[in-house]
């Protein structure tokens, strides 16, 4: 089951299952612009599938968490222009119930179709993006952002996307108890309960919460999956410390929290830095809300 795409739906959706999708969040053509470029920055062919299991043009290895299909692609001009698209914006201004939200400086994924030869490439797995223990119920949604991945392309519920446990979203308070004192606070115990892929389409984008127990799946289709990922949370405007590193990394072509691409492709490769709408200022912290 997934959400309508229709405003007002969302939100409900979302506090009942812990994710919610939000159909034709970007227009196709953007998407697929993306795509390109993602083929440019690692210099391969789409025809070439034999090239797409070596490291990228101008490296000597495989970028650090490429194995999980993981690129240090920030900010070409196709990322931004997905980030301030104004309906993912208004969808997590929805959700956060929040105006003013700074957006992560993040990467893109590229999963590659399984192979026997490159098995960490294609690791399933399921995991909470925050610490379990301790936590005070009831939780508040969106305490520290909302994560969400946008769907580059069409993607198939066996192409190694985005996958969640729905279920003890719902019950998490019940979950935990029943679990003993020793349990794994980011990796949940999976017995009993059964893993949902949530497939989607190109300009799809698919928003969740910390707690939401989620990973990616096996590609086991014979086509890539591409993604990208973008989470908002409320902008921290007034600690210029913060607000200086966010602006020097977009200057620097960098992520203020990921590995860097060692061979500074997007920085030599770019005329211009992107070009960014009013929206997008505000969503870097360039100008104040």
């Amino acid at each position: 089951m997934q959400a309508e795409s229709k405003p007002g739906s969302y939100l409900e959706f979302f506090n009942n299952n812990g994710y919610v999708l939000v159909k034709n969040a970007v227009p196709r053509e953007l998407c697929e612009k993306t795509v390109r470029r993602i083929f440019e920055f690692v210099g391969k062919s789409p025809d070439d599938r034999e090239g797409w299991y070596t490291p990228a043009e101008g490296a000597d290895d495989y970028f650090e968490d490429q194995e999980r299909g993981m690129l240090p692609f920030f900010h070409d001009q196709t990322l931004w222009d997905n980030r301030m698209y104004p309906k993912v914006y208004e969808v997590f201004k929805e959700l956060l119930g929040e105006e003013k939200l700074w957006v992560s400086l993040d990467r893109v994924n590229m999963k590659l179709p399984k192979r026997e030869s490159h098995l960490k490439l294609n690791q399933s797995f399921i995991h909470w993006d925050r610490d379990t223990s301790n936590l005070k119920f009831p939780m508040r949604v969106g305490e520290s952002g909302l994560q969400g991945v946008l769907y580059l392309a069409d993607t198939a519920a066996n192409q190694g996307g985005f996958q969640c446990v729905p279920e003890i979203y719902r019950d998490l308070e019940g979950y935990i108890a029943r679990q003993p004192a020793d349990r794994n606070p980011t990796i949940p115990n999976l017995e009993g309960y059964e893993i949902t892929p949530i497939p989607g389409e190109a300009g799809d984008l698919l928003i969740w919460d910390a707690l939401l127990p989620h990973g990616n799946g096996e590609n086991l289709s014979n086509d890539i999956r591409f993604a990208q990922y973008i989470l908002m949370s409320p902008a921290n405007q007034d600690d210029p410390i913060e607000t200086e590193a966010r602006i020097r990394a977009f200057e620097a072509y960098e992520s203020t929290f990921l590995p860097k691409d060692p061979r500074g492709w997007e920085r030599n490769n770019n005329a211009s830095r992107p070009q960014l709408s009013g929206l997008g200022r505000k969503l870097l912290g360039l100008d104040r809300w």
